[in-house]
């Protein structure tokens, strides 16, 4: 684990130019002059691609960029600037536990901020509620997030739930289905973790009462390399859809065995990694039409200035689905700590039940979860752009069937 802090970022390595604006200016001012921020996020193990794109560089634009402006707002007007406290997790969820144990009973900061993931969130859901801090579970997709916002009701989930993207998914099948443009097989594949079971839970019912039938349907381990065999039997299948419900590794590892085994389905969806910009380089510049969870308004004044900021402060634009939101939810924490302060509680009521201006747009919980949500994106020329719900403003139209690779 490695702590970061205004003396030691002077000298670690991986720390970004974010905490480096705390520490230049910090020094002059007390303690009671800062706002400690903590966190525990993946830069190591298999977490920490998505971690290095959704989670990572969005905290550090919103530290550089609120420091800049002069540190959060209190509700009396005044500012303070923000200290950041970083552990790696090494994607360990017990590493993970042990550092936000760290974090609020011996580093006791004022703030945590949540871990890349849904497992993750998982993982520390519990100790948050111990520790009375509201936790903004922004990637975290899970079917149980009513009852988990229930039991903790500091707790926020602001990326749906498995149901809402099979749900989506079926939605566009469907209108390809019915035009005729695909037949009723599909081919699916999920990863074993919390995020591919739930996945793939709302999906099997989602397909079935659709019409849908699934002539393959195939669960692979976290951490799986080799994805031969699984895409061999889905070309075999028959099916004139591939979806995988995936984490990056495998959305990644499967595009480029699609592509070296000349599997062309008609559609070809995968899941986390989908979005992120570094896709059309793991796909050899042949991205389009490939569809994935997620999305955004890619026309959207407030989302092209959002990326062009990303873009010029970490050096790439952000991801197409993740990112924005999780922005978004650090912008609902500066605004709610403006009005109500620094203590948990209120904070938590704040989020809970106020109304917030966002780079998505403006922002109310329903029950402490996010429910304006893109379910489905497709890369299109240039842009990862969402395409379902289809009726909502800014959705573009479905291309199908893919371009060949």
């Amino acid at each position: 684990m490695k702590r970061i802090t205004r003396r030691a970022s002077l000298r670690a390595l991986s720390l970004a130019a974010a905490s480096t604006v705390a520490v230049s200016v910090a020094p002059a001012f007390a303690q009671d002059e800062t706002v400690s921020i903590g966190y525990a996020v993946a830069r190591t193990g298999p977490n920490a691609t998505g971690a290095g794109i959704t989670t990572i560089p969005n905290y550090e634009l919103w530290v550089d960029t609120v420091n800049k402006a002069g540190g959060l707002t209190m509700p009396d007007g005044s500012k303070r600037l923000i200290e950041v406290v970083e552990y790696d997790n090494r994607s360990s969820n017990q590493d993970l536990v042990r550092s936000i144990e760290r974090l609020a009973s011996q580093d006791e900061v004022d703030l945590i901020l949540p871990p890349w993931g849904t497992g993750a969130n998982l993982a520390i859901a519990p100790l948050m509620a111990r520790f009375g801090y509201p936790q903004l579970a922004v990637t975290a997709v899970t079917d149980k997030a009513p009852e988990f916002a229930e039991r903790w009701d500091r707790s926020f989930w602001m990326l749906g739930g498995g149901h809402d993207y099979a749900a989506g998914l079926v939605d566009v099948l469907s209108a390809a289905r019915d035009a005729g443009t695909i037949n009723n097989q599909v081919a699916v594949v999920s990863v074993a973790d919390g995020f591919g079971i739930d996945l793939i839970s709302g999906a099997r019912p989602a397909f079935e009462e659709a019409g849908f039938e699934l002539v393959y349907d195939e669960t692979y381990p976290l951490g799986t390399s080799d994805f031969a065999a699984i895409m061999s039997e889905a070309q075999g299948s028959g099916a004139d859809s591939f979806v995988a419900f995936s984490y990056p590794p495998g959305s990644f590892g499967m595009t480029k065995t699609a592509q070296s085994m000349g599997y062309n389905p008609k559609v070809f969806y995968i899941s986390v990694g989908g979005a992120f910009p570094i896709y059309p380089g793991i796909a050899d510049g042949k991205a389009e039409g490939v569809m994935a969870i997620g999305g955004v308004n890619a026309d959207s004044p407030a989302i092209q200035e959002y990326f062009a900021k990303h873009t010029e402060f970490v050096g790439n634009p952000p991801d197409s689905w993740a990112s924005a939101i999780t922005y978004a939810s650090l912008e609902m924490l500066a605004q709610a700590i403006e009005r109500v302060g620094l203590d948990h509680a209120a904070l938590a009521a704040e989020i809970s039940t106020g109304t917030f201006d966002t780079v998505i747009g403006e922002v109310t919980l329903e029950s402490n979860q996010l429910r304006d949500l893109w379910w489905v994106g497709q890369w299109q020329g240039d842009a990862f752009r969402a395409i379902n719900p289809a009726d909502a403003d800014g959705a573009s139209t479905p291309i199908i069937p893919k371009p060949e690779w």
